[in-house]
């Protein structure tokens, strides 16, 4: 990913889960924040509810591949954290990926489109 870094640390976890806007389906749930930087930083997180290590690791993949593909579609300086819920793992790719990117839309993590005609 080209402008975006992996959180890692705990705390930037949290401080995204008490301070940052949220938005949430029966699939995912998303939080973002800007954070002062010029690129975005991505966190996943999968429980171990949803499964053993292969289903995790699959949903992590499949949710850092949708945020690859429309990298540039969404907006510079966010802290996006993805919170995997267990429907999830029982759901197509193309749902999973429309599911994360209408929740962003929701919370303002996406680019403006440009309307055609006036």
């Amino acid at each position: 990913m080209e402008f975006t870094e992996s959180l890692k640390n705990n705390f930037e976890f949290r401080r995204l889960y008490n301070k940052g806007k949220s938005a949430a389906s029966p699939l995912l749930v998303i939080y973002g924040r800007r954070n002062g930087r010029t690129d975005n930083r991505l966190g996943i997180t999968v429980s171990k509810k949803v499964g053993k290590a292969v289903h995790r690791n699959k949903l992590r993949r499949r949710l850092r591949e949708t945020y690859r593909i429309n990298e540039g579609r969404f907006a510079r300086g966010w802290d996006i954290v993805v919170v995997a819920r267990i429907k999830s793992r029982f759901v197509p790719y193309s749902e999973l990926s429309a599911d994360f990117l209408a929740l962003a839309a929701r919370i303002g993590l996406l680019k403006p489109t440009g309307k055609a005609g006036n």
